[in-house]
């Protein structure tokens, strides 16, 4: 017996936007096989103009935030915090800050903003064994389930504090991923999640005057890029958010390198600056747009893919 298949496509062309519906005709009458089944390639005269086209777009590739379970490592610091409260007004379903210095002014702050969203607060210290994170972990797992984003933002600005710098950007980074990868990783059965990690725009030109500390955000970029070419192996992808110079006590007093310049901080602010806020409204939008390999540039206010120049390629 011959069947026909009719493949229906209904654009919502106020909206901008189309749903697709395969539908499999037989002598029994119509029968709706899969909703959403396969990518089509929309014209543009399908649209009333190339912004409800932009629109469609926008709107397919977009992660909704909602009913998500995050964790944040140093979501109370100066970035961090403003990153938080627009966390909050996605309506997730928890978020889980972790930092070293328990603030409850702030944890309360942040339940006022969006009361349905549960805030927790656990301490942590990144520069802790990979066994204590785990151990963190398993118990925040028990709590909430399942953890959908892990964003990594710890990070100092002292070049006279070598190792700490170290630890704290870069080694304390690596750890709290190598300990959420025994979760995560399909390899062990688990479901896989989405990684995003704070660089700097110094990971890609240094300040030379403190390469101490651009030298562990390159490191942070470099590992992140590994990390998302390794997601059809662990299931994990990762993209990194690397914020301009933005106002906060990070950047208001810090010391260079063996003080080969001592007035680095006074210096760099006498160039443009960005808020808080405006790196925190960004950040957030790098989250929805969730693009595995990402490597974002949150300077002056804006929100810019970086493309990596391939010098080299180990071939294997």
């Amino acid at each position: 017996r011959r069947r026909r298949v009719c493949v229906c496509v209904y654009i919502g062309v106020d909206r901008g936007s189309a749903e697709v519906y395969l539908r499999h005709r037989t002598s029994r009458g119509q029968r709706l096989l899969s909703q959403n089944s396969c990518q089509v390639q929309l014209p543009q005269h399908f649209f009333k103009s190339t912004k409800s086209l932009k629109n469609y777009k926008s709107k397919r590739l977009k992660m909704s935030l909602t009913n998500k379970n995050v964790v944040f490592v140093a979501g109370l610091g100066g970035i961090g915090l403003d990153t938080s409260r627009e966390l909050v007004k996605r309506d997730l379903k928890n978020l889980v800050i972790l930092d070293r210095i328990d603030n409850p002014a702030a944890i309360a702050e942040l339940k006022a903003v969006n009361p349905k969203v549960t805030v927790t607060f656990y301490t942590y210290d990144v520069t802790v064994p990979v066994a204590e994170t785990t151990k963190l972990l398993k118990t925040i797992f028990a709590q909430i389930k399942t953890i959908d984003v892990l964003i990594n933002g710890a990070g100092i600005l002292d070049d006279h504090q070598i190792e700490r710098t170290i630890a704290v950007n870069y080694t304390g980074l690596v750890n709290t991923i190598t300990a959420i990868l025994d979760f995560w990783d399909k390899r062990k059965g688990g479901p896989g999640g989405i990684i995003c990690n704070i660089g700097s725009v110094t990971g890609f030109n240094a300040i030379y005057q403190v390469p101490v500390y651009s030298g562990s955000k390159a490191a942070v970029v470099n590992f992140t890029s590994s990390l998302a070419k390794l997601a059809p192996i662990t299931g994990v992808t990762a993209y990194t958010v690397n914020p301009g110079i933005t106002k906060t006590t990070l950047v208001h007093k810090f010391n260079s390198w063996l003080d080969v310049e001592p007035r680095v901080a006074e210096k760099l602010l006498e160039h443009p600056t960005q808020t808080s806020q405006q790196c925190a409204e960004n950040f957030v939008k790098a989250i929805e747009l969730n693009k595995n390999g990402a490597i974002w540039k949150l300077d002056l206010g804006t929100l810019e893919p970086i493309t990596w120049t391939k010098h080299w390629d180990s071939g294997i």
